[in-house]
């Protein structure tokens, strides 16, 4: 599975980025506040992506943070938001003010975001109230890219689990294992495979 694309930006567009990673071009889907964020065309950049891939189509979307993703994948839990709904409303409003929103339950500003209706805005509501795993003090970016675990929490996010409560549990974890010689002596994919280990079995329980 792929967790980023780096190399150079050869092209930017709207909702679109190219990336060239050693002579393979990639058409990479992005919400239109990525392109400000990532680096000019021109530089060196890294995109976290997920590919939806279906016998019809293969799509490669993309973010410029982990967090992004991150909720990109919350707003894919709401029915009737797909990918492409999912990255217009990204393209539209920040992380920071779309929990404001949703935490105030303010039903007819979210309406206001383009690609939010009254129904789709009435299930955000249902589904996502309180559950964004992003701090509106803090950038949720800062603190989930900190995290050497990230992609473990990402990996638990993607099975279902609650993303506050996978970090949590992760934290806890790798901060319980570190004691051990020969998990600190271990290589870093060796420890987040070991730590997801364990989560599965802490979190099914």
């Amino acid at each position: 599975m792929f967790n980023s694309l780096s190399g150079t930006i050869t092209q930017k567009f709207p909702q679109k980025v190219f990336i060239d990673t050693h002579g393979i071009e990639w058409d990479v889907t992005v919400p239109d506040t990525a392109l400000d964020a990532l680096p000019p065309v021109g530089s060196e950049g890294k995109v976290y992506v997920w590919m939806q891939h279906t016998d019809s189509l293969m799509n490669l979307y993309g973010f410029a943070t982990v967090s992004d993703r991150e909720l990109f994948f919350d707003l894919l839990k709401v029915e009737g938001i797909g990918p492409k709904a999912a990255i217009k409303i990204m393209g539209n409003i920040s992380a920071s003010s779309l929990a404001n929103i949703l935490d105030s339950g303010d039903v007819e500003a979210l309406q206001k975001v383009p690609g939010v209706g009254k129904k789709t805005a009435a299930k955000m509501l249902l589904q996502l109230k309180g559950k964004l795993s992003l701090n509106t003090d803090t950038p949720v970016s800062r603190s989930t890219e900190a995290s050497p675990y990230a992609d473990v929490i990402t990996a638990l996010v993607n099975m279902g689990y609650d993303r506050k409560e996978a970090s949590s549990a992760v934290s806890a974890i790798a901060q319980r294992l570190s004691s051990d010689a020969q998990f600190a002596s271990a290589s870093q994919q060796n420890k987040e495979d070991a730590v997801f280990r364990h989560a599965l079995v802490e979190m099914s329980k």
